[in-house]
């Protein structure tokens, strides 16, 4: 258990430093907009899984912070996408 936390963690680590880098040196088109919102998403789900403990539960209880990231990202990701005149 301890060794898929330290995993979880390093993954964590490594999108953050990742998106913080794009940003920095300003790499943002509309191809690495959707890579973020990816890894946001497996940001997401790796915490909701092993630092929320929800892992071993039963699935509609994962489910429910899951489809609520999505629906988020979703919108978040529409905003960006769909042209404003």
């Amino acid at each position: 258990m301890k060794n898929s936390l330290e995993i979880a963690w390093g993954c964590l680590v490594f999108f953050s430093i990742f998106a913080f880098s794009l940003g920095y040196f300003g790499i943002i088109n509309h191809f690495f907009v959707a890579i973020l919102l990816l890894t946001t998403f497996i940001k997401g789900q790796l915490v909701i899984d092993y630092f929320m403990g929800l892992k071993s539960v039963k699935l509609g209880y994962r489910l429910i912070p899951s489809i609520w990231l999505f629906v988020v990202l979703l919108v978040i990701g529409m905003s960006y996408y769909l042209p404003i005149n």
